[in-house]
Formats: C-alpha cells, structure tokens, sequence
C-alpha cells in the first residue's frame, strides 16, 4: 500500500510505545485482545479460490480458511436476502432477517433490540476503545445506529466514513472509480490507526468489488478489483503484524463477503441459489475449533470474536444469537426443531468432546424480545449432548415457540413457525 511503508507504520509503533512505556513506568503489559473484521463486498467462494490472492492465502496460513455461508436457512423462517445490508448487519447482529429486520439497502425499519457487536462491546465494557472505517456511511449511522436512543445511544471512538458524500474530492464517475479511490482512503487510514492507536473492536469495509461485480460480472475487471483489495489488506495485516511485535497484544484479523453472485453472468445477487449463498471466511485465529471446518455462517464471527476479546455477551441478547463461535469452547450446531402435533423433535450436531455435557432443553410461546421485553421461558428437561436429539410434549398447539438449548458454553435457538399463522 502506497504511502504505508513497514518502515512508516513501524515509526508510529513506536512512538505510540514510547509513550506508553512512559505512562506505564516501564511495567510489561498483560496480553490484550484485539480484533479487526472486514467485509470486501460481493465477492464469492469460487473466484476466491481461483485467484487465491497471496495476502489473504498469508492469512490464512496463520490461521485457516473456509466457506462459509449467508441467506440463513433456505425455505425457513429465517431465510435472508443475499443483499449487501441484510449481510454485513447479519454479521454485526448474529442474527438472521427474522430478527433484525433489514431486508434491503433501504434500511427502513431496523430492530435495534437484537444489538450489534459496537452496542454489546461497548455496554460490558466502555472502557473498550471502537473504530469503524467505512465506504459506506449507512454502516454506521443505520446499520449500528451510532446516537440513537434506540439502538443503544452508543458512540464509536473514532469513525473514518462518509467520503462517498464528499462529491469535490471525490466526483462520482459511471465507472466507479471514486468508490476504488475511497477504498483506498478507508485503509490507508485504517492501518494507520491500528499502528498508533490499536483498537479494541475495529470494522473496515470495501465497496469496489461489488460495483465491478455488478458491471462486468466474472471476468478481468471484477477479479482485477478483488486483487487491488488483496493489496490493500496488506497494509491492516502489516499494522497488525507490527502491533504484535511492539506490544503485548494478541489480534484477531477476520476477513469475509457479504453474499456470492449469480451463476449465470456474475452480476446479480439477493436470491438463493448456491453461489449466491457461497462465501468465505479467512482469519488469522488460532483457536479454531471443529466448526470453522463445517461451512460456518456469517452469524457465528460475532461470538467468535468475544471468546477471542474475552467480553461476555448479556444473557438476554446471548440467548438471541443465531451463531455458534468456531473460535473457543463449542458444545453444539445445526439445531432443527420439528413439531407434529403436540411433540417437538431436537436435532443438533454435537462437538462437546466431554460425554457428561448436557444440553438443557427451554420453550417459550412469546416472542416479546423484539418489542424490547424480556421472554419468559420454561424449562422442557434435559439430556447429553452427544444424544444429538431430543423429544417433548407440549401442552397445546400453540402457532409459536421459541426453543433454546443451553449447553456448558452457549446457547441455540430454533423458532417453530406455523405458516398458516
């Protein structure tokens, strides 16, 4: 990256060390957790894997590489539009369309209930230090929320966003090529502040894929855009890499898409065919557990990041992830509930390796959560998690139950929809 020489971000380093070798008298600090995610927008598994860019394959190394997946469940309640908003607000939430509520870039009614990664990490501890660079200045006024009451009424450390606004520095051209120079912009300032100030919970994201995706589809253009940003990460993976050298600390770097595109032409994208579902998830992470291996969604990096940071997430909202951590501990995924008259059949995939670790069984038959109030649950009984499976009667034939299995480390949850109600 132009202008971000290592020799650059190491004069910041150290400076920055400096100063708080001072502050600090000289004492060795405790390791600290740090985490970066970013989304590179609309840009699918299979063009990933042929052009196998060298920064991320790099990152990967350190950590791993794996498909992953938006959309939610096909032909279920919480099927999600393969669409840029309803992605990276999955990703910010844990949660699927069903409960969030963006089912579109319009961004019309958000429910701010389900909190986002910022408005989690902020509350168990706002000593945590935020920062957002974005090309897309909705991220963080819609999408987070930033000031609202709503949404938590919480305010980023620092914020880098809203140049696409800016049309005297940045004329708006049919070919884009004002959003790749604000890309450009985005990370520049990006690594720079990682390398001084080092971040506690950081987002970056990147427009020009998904604008070359949309004009030219598969082919020169769009992958020619895929390898600037490879270029680009370089200068977060080096900041990042630098930080580790000069400082105590231990960073997470997360790297993913929002959707795939369409098979036919590459263009399109917002339905549910496999390539639209498709994506991908490259990480440096060094605690990856058995469910890295297994397609994660794009809902499980938001508890994964807090097992990296050591945050504990409130129970209320704990309960409300649709995601499973591939980053610690994992007691089990793939929850299904199935009703056929008044018995409800679990099914899960176990990866306790512990035989004594039980997985207790809750129903409820409200859904107050999403108006903000809590929901009263009943506990249905209890079994071993390696069972994989379970079956209760319930009392009536309710349209609606919420069902929640608790293992030692997280919870699951599965909703139970009649269509007909």
């Amino acid at each position: 990256m132009k202008n971000f020489s290592r020799n650059i971000l190491t004069g910041l380093i150290l400076a920055t060390g400096s100063a708080l070798l001072c502050f600090t008298g000289l004492q060795t600090a405790k390791k600290t957790p740090k985490a970066v995610f970013v989304i590179i927008d609309g840009v699918p598994a299979d063009v990933i894997e042929k052009l196998n860019p060298p920064t991320l394959a790099e990152i990967s190394k350190a950590g791993g590489y794996t498909r992953s997946y938006v959309g939610g469940r096909k032909t279920t309640y919480n099927e999600t539009p393969t669409i840029s908003a309803p992605g990276y607000i999955s990703l910010l939430t844990g949660t699927w369309v069903n409960k969030h509520n963006v089912w579109d870039n319009d961004i019309k009614a958000p429910n701010y209930n389900y909190w986002n990664i910022f408005r989690i990490a902020e509350k168990s501890n706002p000593n945590l230090h935020t920062a957002v660079f974005s090309t897309w200045l909705d991220n963080r006024t819609k999408l987070i929320g930033e000031g609202l009451e709503q949404a938590g009424a919480i305010t980023l450390d620092h914020k880098f966003d809203g140049l696409e606004h800016d049309t005297k520095k940045y004329p708006h051209d049919k070919k884009a090529g004002y959003i790749r120079k604000i890309d450009e912009a985005v990370v520049q300032e990006a690594a720079r502040y990682i390398a001084t100030d080092g971040p506690d919970l950081s987002w970056i994201y990147l427009e020009y894929t998904d604008d070359m995706g949309h004009t030219f589809g598969d082919g020169p253009q769009f992958y020619e855009a895929i390898e600037n940003a490879d270029r680009q990460f370089k200068a977060i993976w080096e900041a990042i890499k630098l930080r580790e050298e000069k400082f105590d600390e231990d960073w997470l770097l997360v790297i993913t898409t929002d959707h795939g595109r369409n098979a036919e032409t590459g263009k399109d994208h917002g339905g549910q065919s496999d390539r639209e579902r498709a994506t991908w998830i490259a990480t440096n992470g060094k605690q990856l557990n058995d469910r890295f291996k297994q397609s994660p969604g794009i809902v499980d990096i938001l508890p994964s990041i807090f097992n990296h940071l050591g945050v504990p997430i409130p129970d209320d909202v704990k309960r409300e992830i649709d995601g499973v951590p591939f980053i610690g501990p994992i007691d089990l995924a793939d929850l299904s509930a199935e009703k056929n008259g008044k018995v409800i059949t679990l099914r899960w995939r176990n990866f306790s390796q512990n035989k004594t670790d039980k997985a207790e069984i809750f129903i409820s038959e409200m859904n107050r959560f999403k108006e903000g109030q809590p929901d009263t649950y009943k506990k249905v009984g209890e079994t071993g998690l390696q069972q994989e499976s379970y079956n209760f009667t319930v009392e009536n034939n309710s349209p609606f139950f919420k069902v929640l299995v608790k293992g030692p480390h997280h919870y699951a949850n599965r909703w139970i929809v009649d269509p007909g109600n």
